[in-house]
This record gives structure tokens, sequence and C-alpha cells, in this order.
């Protein structure tokens, strides 16, 4: 298991624990694109992204390359003009409760 499906599992765990709606998991919100959302909750046109390797020194992210990084932007402009609130969280935002804190709020606006 990599170290951004740790972190996953991790949300995944918190948002039952703190007792909000189930999002859907891998989420395919693009009618042409291949692109997919961590968690969604379609109903709420909210995605939620974990940015993996962030914070690691061991290894570089998909996100950290220059490719990766134009992919994520144009699958974020994707989502955006489709309608979408995109959350973007770290492994830290994660583990010191931002994270699902940012989800309680969109979900209840």
């Amino acid at each position: 298991m990599s170290d951004k499906q740790d972190w996953e599992a991790t949300l995944a765990f918190q948002i039952r624990v703190v007792g909000l709606p189930q999002p859907e998991r891998e989420y395919r919100f693009h009618p042409v694109g291949r692109f997919r959302f961590d968690f969604a909750w379609p109903g709420e046109s909210l995605a939620v992204e974990v940015e993996g390797g962030t914070w690691s020194k061991a290894r570089k992210s998909r996100h950290t390359t220059g490719q990766g990084y134009e992919d994520d932007c144009i699958k974020y402009n994707e989502a955006a003009l489709l309608g979408w609130k995109v959350l973007r969280v770290t492994s830290k935002m994660v583990n010191d409760g931002r994270a699902i804190q940012f989800i309680e709020r969109a979900l209840n606006e």
C-alpha cells in the first residue's frame, strides 16, 4: 500500500467516525476523460483529493513532478468547469484533523 493509500484509508475512517455522509471512492467525474476523485459526494458536487508525497523526503510524488503537476491542473480545471468544488488535502492535514474540518464545512454550506 502506498503512502497516499494509507492517508486515504485514514481519511475514510475519519469520515465514518464523525458520521459524515459516505463518499464515493475513485469517482469518475468527467464524461469523456479518465479523471477520478479520491472521494466524491456527487449530489453536493464536492470532491476531496489527497495529495500524496507532499511531505515525503524519501521519494518524489507524481504530483510534484512537472508533468504530474500539469496533469493535476488539467484535472482540477475540468472539474471546476463542470461545477465541482475540489478540496485538496495533504497527509499532514489528514493527520492533524484539518482535512475533516474542511469536509465538514463544505458539506454544511
